[in-house]
């Protein structure tokens, strides 16, 4: 009797696709474009496309459209990056009406092995090879629409190979990735522009004015309209309430399940996008009904996410608040600590914060708003990092710097250990500085430490 070849795992087989090509990321669409050629352009073989770019909130934006369409009962496929936990996150597959999951391990690995196989160790990047692999499950599970997420910019992300989406979304774009996308906030704006297309409606959510010059510049030479906060709709909490006021349109809705005042503006431009999607796909049958639902089940891991219970929270005690928070650049630092300030309003406590950050981040631009707002800040590496990240002597240096406490930590755990140690008493604990953080975090929690 034969013996059953053994298949390879989706972790041997993505290992293998980081060593494709010499660089993490090379922004460029000639290499995905052969390979989709190659496997006979799966992404042209897929619902209608809604594609997501930006620097903050693409990923809330994403959850709470998806949440809203299959409030309405329908198939969403989604696509979205980097992964918390596991690689599978990515990829989320309809799974029935209403309902999705991301993909199974025995079809990722079946997707992987058929791109590898056809790419036949051409060069390629990982994010690429994984793209069209994403667009390779999609193309072949049935869904009503697919949620497309940018990688990294936009104009030369692997996902900008879609031609024609029925809709784009541009959410607000600060200082991120300089060395990848450009050294001003304008080059940056050009690049997350770059998913405009013609006759595609883009939905342009808060921005700076020199962000949005641009942003209409370029949707001008595309021949994109656009749908502009503040000019065409606003969105704003008012007596426990979400209002969202588009063009003539006035909709009262439930506040966002995802905390934080930022989120205001990441649920009213998912709404300003629902209402624009069911005008141009009534059979979505996205209404205020489920526009709402939408808002209120939303998920969305490790943005401002509350841990109640598992390892960590026990660590610290029921006196004390867990909180985790993905966010790693200067404007998201912003938004945390305004969302921090805003529960101190409601419910004052002593606010800790425990910090990794990878290395090319801007660390003191993150760490500046919590000036004031935080007694004490534990600087932590961070397990697995792809990159290099700021060691935890430097980040305590960098915090020091910013005029916060700041001590230095072996681990997430330790870290916590101290904070736990300090005088009894009711306690706020803010993970933040990186999503692979929050992954490590959300592992540990699993794995029950």
């Amino acid at each position: 009797m034969p013996t059953k070849t053994k298949l390879p795992t989706s972790d041997q087989l993505l290992a293998e696709m980081m060593f494709l090509h010499p660089k993490l990321i090379d922004l460029s669409l000639g290499r995905v474009e052969r390979l989709l050629g190659k496997l006979g352009h799966p992404e042209k073989k897929l619902p209608p496309v809604v594609h997501i770019a930006g620097t903050n909130g693409k990923g809330s934006v994403t959850a709470y459209l998806k949440a809203m369409i299959e409030a309405a009962g329908k198939r969403v496929h989604a696509y979205t990056s980097p992964h918390l936990v596991r690689f599978h996150e990515r990829i989320t597959l309809a799974a029935g009406e209403g309902r999705s999951q991301p993909i199974d391990e025995a079809s990722l690995v079946d997707v992987l092995m058929r791109v590898r196989a056809v790419n036949d160790g051409d060069d390629i990047t990982q994010f690429e090879i994984t793209t069209a692999a994403a667009f390779l499950a999609f193309s072949e599970t049935p869904a009503d629409i697919v949620l497309l997420e940018v990688g990294l910019g936009g104009r030369l992300d692997a996902t900008n190979v879609i031609e024609s989406p029925v809709l784009t979304i541009i959410t607000p774009i600060s200082m991120d990735h300089a060395e990848k996308l450009g050294p001003t906030l304008s080059k940056i704006a050009a690049e997350k522009a770059g998913i405009l297309k013609r006759g595609a409606t883009g939905i342009v959510s808060q921005q700076s004015s020199d962000v949005l010059d641009v942003i209409e510049e370029k949707a001008r030479k595309a021949g994109a309209p656009l749908v502009v906060w503040g000019q065409d709709f606003d969105a704003y909490e008012q007596s426990g309430r979400l209002v969202v006021q588009l063009n003539e349109e006035l909709l009262d809705l439930p506040l966002p399940a995802l905390a934080g005042r930022h989120q205001i503006v990441n649920a009213g431009t998912a709404v300003a996008a629902a209402v624009k999607l069911a005008s141009k796909l009534p059979a979505l049958g996205l209404d205020e009904m489920a526009i709402g639902r939408g808002l209120q089940t939303v998920e969305w891991p490790a943005r401002m996410q509350r841990l109640t219970t598992g390892p960590l929270p026990a660590i610290l005690g029921p006196d004390t608040e867990l909180w985790l928070d993905g966010g790693h650049n200067p404007a998201a630092g912003d938004m945390i600590a305004d969302t921090l300030a805003g529960f101190e309003e409601k419910a004052p406590k002593p606010v800790y914060l425990v910090v990794g950050m990878m290395g090319q981040k801007d660390a003191l631009g993150f760490l500046a708003p919590f000036r004031g707002l935080v007694r004490g800040i534990y600087t932590v590496p961070i397990p697995g990092a792809h990159e290099t990240p700021h060691s935890q002597e430097t980040l305590a240096e960098v915090a020091q710097s910013a005029g916060l406490q700041a001590i230095d930590r072996e681990g997430v755990i330790a870290a916590l250990q101290t904070i736990a140690a300090l005088p009894k008493g009711p306690k706020r604990v803010l993970i933040c500085g990186s999503l692979y953080l929050a992954g490590h975090v959300l592992t540990l929690q699993e794995s029950g430490v």
